[in-house]
């Protein structure tokens, strides 16, 4: 039995998959989240703000990947995020990907028990020669565990959110959303490439920035935002992440009345008639980033943000 079934992809471009991992610590004022700001040359949502994330590479799937995995079986993976076979890549993705792009590495070091520490110069200098082999290909996840006796940290990494790209957008994917406790000997660096400013931020501190202008969220991002800012202590967050029950999918919707276009989501009277094509816009707008930039007028803002 499945914890949540996904929508059928609709027509248009291949729908990737992502995994995407938010980070937390416990700060002076309350809980924190890790994010990085976009490159604003990127073609990708440029300027916004987002969780280390991308998409789902072959090697996430490639051989000794379950066996650097003891915390997690594929079996297991697959059956929380309700697919049939598959599931770990996507723990192993957020993991890959939150070492490149923020140098964070959520793996035990040898022995199994801790996770890896970068707090010696030497060691520090030589996990930051890893990332970069890791970011352009030359070693492999898998190989770095291998040649360090490390572990990838799958245990400590709760699903939490799943979302799908609309129909009619130029990039589509299909991300689930993590959350893991930040490594405690480990300093945090954006790569200056994808991204080139990172902050730890309250979650509701970052959704008044975002309200003022200065802080642009798609919406994915902002309401993962809302959802997590209910939390004070990171504690409270991962208990809560690791006792979930059901996932939804939520995909949602392009609608063009005569205000423009603007995402709808499921719980939206338009939702259903969108889908049944009352309503529904002909393609992505031009110059409308993916999936959306919020505090623009194309999308409403969040019930509670």
């Amino acid at each position: 039995m499945t914890r949540a079934e996904t929508p059928a992809p609709g027509p248009g471009p291949a729908v990737r998959d992502a995994a995407t991992v938010m980070i937390v610590r416990d700060g002076p004022a309350g809980m924190e989240v890790f994010m990085q700001r976009r490159n604003p040359d990127s073609a990708f949502v440029p300027n916004a703000y987002v969780f280390p994330g991308g998409a789902v590479d072959p090697g996430d799937r490639g051989p000794g990947v379950e066996a650097a995995c003891p915390g997690r079986s594929d079996a297991e993976a697959s059956e929380v995020l309700g697919v049939a076979s598959g599931g770990l890549a996507y723990w192993v993705a957020a993991i890959r990907e939150c070492f490149e792009e923020a140098g964070l590495l959520l793996a035990y070091g040898p022995g199994g028990d801790a996770l890896v520490g970068m707090g010696e110069e030497e060691v520090a200098g030589r996990y930051a020669r890893y990332r970069g082999q890791v970011d352009a290909g030359s070693r492999s996840l898998v190989e770095l565990c291998r040649d360090e006796g490390l572990t990838l940290a799958v245990d400590r990494i709760h699903y939490f959110s799943h979302w799908i790209t609309p129909e009619g957008a130029p990039r589509r994917y299909d991300t689930r959303f993590f959350v893991t406790a930040a490594p405690t000997d480990q300093v945090p660096s954006h790569d200056n490439r994808e991204a080139v400013a990172d902050v730890w931020l309250r979650p509701a501190d970052a959704l008044g920035r975002n309200r003022a202008g200065e802080l642009a969220l798609i919406l994915p991002t902002l309401r993962n935002l809302v959802a997590i800012s209910r939390f004070s202590r990171s504690a409270d967050l991962l208990a809560h992440a690791a006792a979930i029950g059901l996932v939804p999918a939520i995909l949602p919707r392009l609608v063009a009345d005569e205000h423009g276009t603007r995402i709808v989501l499921p719980g939206d009277p338009l939702y259903d008639r969108v889908g049944d094509g009352a309503g529904a816009g002909t393609g992505w707008p031009d110059g409308m980033p993916l999936p959306g930039l919020v505090g623009g007028p194309e999308v409403p803002e969040a019930p509670g943000a």
